[in-house]
């Protein structure tokens, strides 16, 4: 389990840990309509530094907007230097940050475009990622036979029923 920090980030304010919650009827309960990057700090002798954090940010947003959430209120010069005064905040040396978009609590049904979109930012101490043991005794792991398909097959990116989707430049 993992040990909770001072403060997560919600929509541009600092809010205790406990605070951060949503409504069960919150669209993205039933509907899974969220965004979300994992995104690792390290503790180096010049202090925290954050991995491709503008990288991070940048797909998140691009995820966003496919998903139709295409102004979440902040930019992303906003979302990092969050996520950077987030580390500062509260006293991580390392941790693992996860932000999160989703729509809130509104209008219930699929089409969830009116319901409010939410920004959280948590980060806390989290270790190896496969367990302290795997760095000593290893993971077992395979190459699947399996094959992805082919963008033109099942265009991820695209939805044929609304062409405002397509992928910009």
């Amino acid at each position: 389990m993992l040990t909770p920090t001072e403060k997560i980030w919600h929509n541009g304010q600092f809010i205790p840990w406990q605070s951060a919650t949503i409504h069960v009827l919150s669209h993205v309960v039933s509907y899974g309509s969220s965004v979300f990057e994992g995104i690792r700090c390290y503790s180096t002798p010049s202090g925290p530094a954050v991995f491709r954090l503008r990288e991070h940010v940048r797909r998140m947003l691009d995820s966003a907007k496919i998903y139709r959430m295409d102004n979440i209120g902040f930019s992303a010069d906003q979302l990092a230097d969050a996520m950077l005064e987030l580390v500062r905040v509260n006293n991580m040396d390392s941790c693992y940050l996860r932000p999160i978009v989703m729509r809130g609590y509104g209008d219930m049904g699929v089409n969830g475009r009116n319901n409010p979109i939410d920004v959280f930012i948590a980060c806390w101490s989290w270790g190896q990622y496969l367990g302290e043991d795997a760095l000593a005794d290893g993971v077992d792991v395979c190459v699947s036979s399996w094959s992805r398909l082919a963008p033109n097959t099942l265009p991820a990116l695209l939805c044929p029923l609304s062409p405002r989707l397509a992928p910009t430049t």
